[in-house]
Parts: C-alpha cells; sequence; structure tokens
C-alpha cells in the first residue's frame, strides 16, 4: 500500500523531478511563507479543490464554509462570504476580542476534516487516492507546519496520500513527529546542471526577487547578494509595486511586508506593510505571525521618531507570545515598553497586560501582583485628559481589575465593578458604540452570575447575547451548560447542535455535547462526537477518559482497555487512566493484574476514591476483607457520607465477621439520600441474622 512520503532534496527541481516519479496526478503547491504569509500551500489547495465540491456537494463545503474562509477571506470569490460575528464588524480600535493559535488550529482541524471528506468523495468515483504535494516545507509558516502535521496524522493515504518536500533542514514539533510517524523519506538525487551563461548577474538578481527570494537556484541567490544595495532595493519596490493593486491579505503578510522592509523606504513604506500585516494577523489570531511581525517591526522602527508604532508592534508580538508558549519573551517585550517611554498610555496598557499575565498566564499564579499592576492602569486611566478616552479606557481597565478579583475570590466585588462598567457605557453612549466591548462587559456579568449561584440571571444574559451576536457560539454553550445544570436536556443539546452547525470544530464543544448525550442515554452520540475529538487531538485525556467509560458501560471491554492503554501512554502514570485499566481487568477477573493497576493509580494519588473503591473490591474477591474495609474507609474519608460507598465498606465488615459494624453502616446509609434501600434491608437483615447465629452458638 502507498503510504505517505517525505522527499528531501537540496534544491525544488531535484525534489519535483522525484514527486513526479513516486506519484500519480499529484497536485504541486508551494509552501514558503514568504509567497503569502499563513497558509501557503494550502489556499493553493483549496482553489483548486472548491470549484468542484461547491458544485457537487454544497452541504459539504457550508458544513465547512467558516473554516475554509476564516484564515483565507479571498476564497469567498469561490463559495460566497461567511457569517459575520461583532468582532468582525468592529473597527480595529474597537477591538477587545481577539483569538490565538488556539483558534487557529480548529480552523485548520475544520479544513483537514474537509479535504477527508472530500478526498472520501472523490476515490467513490476514481478508485485511487488524492494526491497532494506540500513543496518547501521546510520554509512554511507555523500555520501551514500545524495543518500539515494535522493532515498526515488523519489522513488515510489509500484516500488522501500526503507528501511533504523539503530540504534536510531539521524539521520540529508537531510536524517532525507526524513525519516520522507516518511517512517514508526518500533522498533526490542531485542533477547535473550546466551553468546558465545567458543571464547577467543583475537578471538574475533580478529573477530572484521576482521569486519574492525564493528561487534556490545557486546563480540567482549569488547574483542578488554580490547586487549593490541600492539596485536590490529598487528592485524589491518594483517587485512590490507589481503586487500591490491584486494583492489578497496573504501577499500582504508575506510577499509584499518582505520586500517593502528589504526596498528603499523600509522605516516608512516598510513600517507601514509591516504594520498592516500584523494588524491583520491580530485580528484573524496568526500568533506566530504577529510575533515576527512585529519583531520584524520594531527593527525598521525608530522609537524617539515612530513610538506608537514601535509601541504597537512590541505590545501585539508580546500578547501573541502567549498562546504559543513564549511566556517570558512576552514578559521582557513589555518590560521593554516600561523601560523606553514615559507615555502615559503606554504604561497604562502594558500595567494591564503584565497584570493579566500574572493573573492569568504564568504559573504560580499571583492575584496579589497582578492586582499591583492593574490598579496602576485603572489610576492612569482615570486621569487621561479627553473625557471620552477617559471613559473607554477606564471601564476597560476596571473590567480588567473584576477579572483578577474574581480570581482572588471577591465574585461579589467583581460583579459590582462590571455592573458599574456597563451602567457608564449605557448612560453616555448610543446602541451603536462599542458595541462588541459592551456585549463582553455583559458576558463577563454572566460567568459572574453563574458563579454566584444566580443562573436564571445568567440564562437571560446569555439569551440577550445570542440574539446580539448569533454567530459568536460561546454563548450558546454557555447557556447550555447552564440548562444542564437544570435538568433541561433537550433545550442544552439544542444550544449544543446549534454551536456545532456554525462553530469551528472546538474539541471541548464536542465533548461538552457528549457527556449531555451520554446523560440523555443517547450513548451512540455520544460515542460519535468523543471519537472525533479524538481524531482530531488524541492527547484531550477527558475525552479519553469519557470514550472508555463509555465503553465499559457498554461492555466493549477491549475497547475501553485500548483507550486506557493508548491514554497511558500519552500520558504515563495519568491516574484516571491506571485506574480505568484496573476496572476493566477487575471485570476479566484478573485480580492480580487490577490490583497492579489500582495500586500505581493510588501511588500518584493515596487519596483517589474510584482506586479506592475497586481496589477493595479485588480484596473482597480474594477474601482479603480487612483490607477491603481499610480502603473503603479511606475513600469515605474523600467523598464523605455515600451511601454506596457505606453499603460496600458493610458488606466487608460482615464477611469480616463485624456484624455490628455493618449493620450501623447499613442504618447509616438508610438516613442518606439516594441510597439503595431495598439492597440495604437485604443486608441488614443477613447482619440479624448473623447475629442470630452467634449467639445460638455461644
Amino acid at each position: 500500500m502507498m503510504g505517505h512520503l517525505r522527499i528531501v532534496g537540496d534544491r525544488r527541481a531535484d525534489r519535483l523531478r522525484l514527486i513526479r516519479t513516486r506519484t500519480g496526478r499529484a497536485l504541486v503547491v508551494r509552501c514558503h511563507q514568504r509567497l503569502r504569509g499563513p497558509y501557503t500551500g494550502i489556499d493553493t489547495v483549496l482553489r483548486a479543490v472548491l470549484p468542484e465540491a461547491h458544485r457537487r456537494w454544497p452541504e459539504l463545503v457550508e458544513a465547512h464554509r467558516v473554516e475554509l474562509l476564516y484564515g483565507m477571506p479571498e476564497l469567498a470569490q469561490l463559495i460566497g462570504p461567511p457569517p459575520r460575528t461583532l468582532a468582525d464588524e468592529a473597527p480595529f480600535k474597537e477591538r477587545t476580542r481577539f483569538f490565538g493559535s488556539g483558534m487557529i488550529r480548529c480552523m485548520s482541524q475544520g479544513i483537514v476534516t474537509f479535504l477527508l471528506d472530500y478526498a472520501r468523495r472523490t476515490h467513490a468515483d476514481t478508485d485511487s487516492p488524492l494526491e497532494l504535494a506540500f513543496e518547501e516545507v521546510h520554509a512554511a509558516e507555523a500555520t501551514t507546519r500545524e495543518l500539515l502535521a494535522l493532515l498526515m496524522r488523519r489522513a488515510d493515504p489509500r484516500l488522501l496520500r500526503v507528501v511533504v518536500s523539503t530540504t534536510a533542514d531539521a524539521l520540529s514539533g508537531e510536524l517532525k513527529a507526524a513525519l516520522a510517524a507516518t511517512t517514508t523519506t526518500l533522498r533526490a538525487p542531485s542533477a547535473d546542471r550546466e551553468p546558465d551563461g545567458h543571464r547577467s548577474p543583475l537578471e538574475w538578481a533580478s529573477a530572484y526577487v521576482d521569486s519574492d527570494c525564493t528561487d534556490d537556484d545557486p546563480q540567482a541567490v549569488r547574483g542578488y547578494q554580490e547586487a549593490d544595495r541600492e539596485t536590490v532595493a529598487r528592485l524589491h519596490d518594483r517587485r512590490a509595486d507589481s503586487l500591490e493593486d491584486t494583492a489578497s491579505w496573504g501577499v500582504r503578510m508575506g510577499a509584499i511586508a518582505y520586500h517593502r522592509e528589504r526596498g528603499s523606504d523600509p522605516t516608512g513604506a516598510g513600517r507601514t506593510a509591516l504594520l498592516a500585516a500584523q494588524r491583520h494577523a491580530v485580528a484573524t489570531g496568526f500568533s506566530a505571525a504577529v510575533v515576527d511581525l512585529g519583531l520584524r517591526g520594531r527593527g525598521v522602527s525608530d522609537p524617539g521618531v515612530h513610538e506608537h508604532d514601535y509601541w504597537e508592534f512590541t505590545r501585539e508580538a508580546a500578547a501573541a507570545c502567549i498562546p504559543i508558549g513564549r511566556l517570558d519573551e512576552s514578559m521582557e517585550l513589555y518590560r521593554d515598553l516600561l523601560r523606553r517611554f514615559t507615555n502615559p498610555k503606554i504604561h497604562m496598557m502594558t500595567s494591564y497586560a503584565i497584570a493579566m499575565l500574572h493573573t492569568r498566564f504564568l504559573r504560580p499564579r499571583d492575584h496579589e501582583l497582578a492586582l499591583q499592576w492593574q490598579h496602576n492602569a485603572v489610576a492612569i486611566a482615570g486621569l487621561l485628559p479627553d473625557p471620552a478616552e477617559r471613559l473607554t479606557f477606564s471601564v476597560f481597565h476596571d473590567n480588567g481589575l473584576a477579572l483578577v478579583e474574581m480570581h482572588r475570590g471577591n465574585r461579589t466585588r467583581a460583579l459590582e465593578i462590571v455592573e458599574s462598567c456597563i451602567a457608564r457605557l449605557d448612560e453616555a453612549m448610543d446602541d451603536g458604540q462599542w458595541v462588541l466591548h459592551r456585549s463582553q462587559l455583559l458576558y463577563n456579568r454572566a460567568r459572574l452570575l453563574v458563579a454566584l449561584g444566580r443562573a436564571e440571571e445568567a440564562h437571560a444574559d446569555y439569551t440577550r447575547l445570542v440574539d446580539l451576536d448569533p454567530y459568536y457560539t460561546d454563548y450558546l454553550s454557555e447557556r447550555a451548560r447552564i440548562s444542564r445544570d437544570r435538568g433541561d436536556f433537550d433545550a442544552a443539546l439544542a444550544d449544543y447542535d446549534r454551536a456545532v452547525q456554525l462553530a469551528p470544530p472546538f474539541p471541548e464543544l464536542f465533548y461538552n455535547r457528549g457527556t449531555a448525550r451520554a446523560q440523555t442515554g443517547d450513548l451512540r452520540g455520544a460515542l460519535d462526537d468523543f471519537c472525533h475529538v479524538l481524531e482530531m487531538e488524541p492527547s484531550d485525556l477527558d475525552t479519553r477518559v469519557a470514550r472508555a467509560e463509555l465503553l465499559l458501560e457498554t461492555g466493549d471491554l477491549d475497547g475501553a482497555e485500548a483507550d486506557a492503554d493508548t491514554g497511558l501512554t500519552l500520558h504515563p502514570g495519568e491516574v484516571q487512566l491506571l485506574c480505568l485499566k484496573g476496572i476493566v481487568l477487575l471485570q476479566r477477573e484478573d485480580f492480580e493484574e487490577a490490583l497492579g493497576a489500582f495500586d500505581a493509580a493510588l501511588e500518584r494519588d493515596p487519596r483517589y476514591p474510584a482506586a479506592l473503591v475497586n481496589r477493595a473490591v479485588v480484596h473482597y474477591r480474594q477474601s482479603r476483607h480487612g483490607r477491603a474495609v481499610a480502603d473503603l474507609t479511606a475513600a469515605l474519608e474523600v467523598v464523605g457520607n455515600d451511601p454506596d460507598v457505606l453499603l460496600n465498606r458493610g458488606i466487608a465488615h460482615l464477611a469480616d465477621g463485624r456484624a455490628d459494624l455493618a449493620r450501623a453502616d447499613f442504618d447509616h446509609a438508610l438516613t442518606l439520600p439516594d441510597a439503595d434501600v431495598d439492597e440495604l434491608h437485604r443486608h441488614r437483615e443477613l447482619c440479624d441474622a448473623a447475629g442470630a447465629s452467634s449467639r445460638v452458638g455461644s
């Protein structure tokens, strides 16, 4: 069977020649980030397949419209526009809701699901796989590399075969792991080439720039490197000018920003191009690109002359470092701003950003230090001379203060602050002003109301938010949670279903719907949701445990054990999975192996109730009744008065010859809600019989 391939070679021409000999009619696309930034190459694939998909299977395209267009809005020319949210409609200066790499990963998962479904449908016609060859992956932007890793891991090469073409440069992270797990590597032999003597060095330099500096021909590279700097700058200007009129956002983030940065006016046109590109990346959530563009923008900005732009490049790069795990770098960028500038607004916004780092992201969290920084932001906002700015920034920073207070445990105080923010904006503004931020305040109030046990008021706020912003699906998910808590599963599932229909494939959304389906007895639907999550994210622990438990409940011991084993490979020593493994072995009556699994779980967490209770069952089944009592006693110390655990301890006491202690447990359990009354009375009668027998014997 043909599998996925990695082609390695020094030159693109060599790699392409091997691709042609090793594939059928593969669609070959270029992924170099200098061309179109994030999703370069993926956009080419979608442009190739969407016309047919839209014509033949419009429902398939509609199901993935949000994901297909989110990072590549130019594809709307092929399939029409996406639904709009308040964040999409808000002016950039009013944006207070931003996304990051987590959102982009969900979008990429949706694109992968679309391609897999498309390949399955075309395979039914052609009986051959869809073959996609991705060239220059070593130079691809992080978003493209992540999507390719997901695609290789999820794609069955009999339906969709992936070819990844690179130089021998080392790859890293998820893509490296996916290549190692799914591909065969072939080395492209280097072909002998006669030097081209028909072009002058200047012509080679021009060709190199016109390739957006991606040509790997040594003569082109040498011509560019040896040309004088003024000539090179003019070539970059000319290339950027030629792209401007028809440039997509991808071209603006990739080629145009690159050329303007190296043209004749890097601190003017270059800075402007980089700032526009970064703003688009910020609005979309391309975190790695935001950091890259921001650091490059700092390099062409003079902090003394371009204070605002230098600040924007820095603050956006610092914020984008957070979702990609570069927290130390984020903090250092913020500190750089504090050292460089005395501008009150810069200190105000940087104080807020550092407060959020301490209260949300750094480990350990330090809410008291966050409070100090946020008080600084609030104080500066209150001193701004312009009344309109003073109002909007004061509300923004008071909202941040409310978050810190909530984290400090002062929920009532946090709610008071948020409600004050809402009232001040409602009094001073028309309905159409700062709509997005006002919706965020309402969202924060709803979450605080839930935390304070005022679920009905929160439900009303979420309903209002759904009406205001029907395509922002977090509100549907939050309202569904309230409906579940009050037992209205029909309403909860209706909200989950609509959210699934509208949103990119958030794993948490499918997990939540799956658990709700399981609670209503729809085990098949629950299993489908859990399977979808684990296909996308095999390391999702909560879903792995939930599916194993569901398989266990339905009697599929092999499936439950496979999930436990897979989970333990991904999460060695994880207590829940060790316990599930033990339960499977217990049900198979493999008591020694089960005991080993429970012992391992309790070595990790000596107070884990499920392991204590089930190890007690093993001890009981092997006539170690005293040990069973000890484990059940330890479990009761953790869970409190649980009638089922009391019943089991009473049974163990009875087997150990302690009818008096057994009767006390049964009597205690009978006073508790949700007790199995019939079973308790039956065992209590056994206590009485045991007591009578002991009196007769004496």
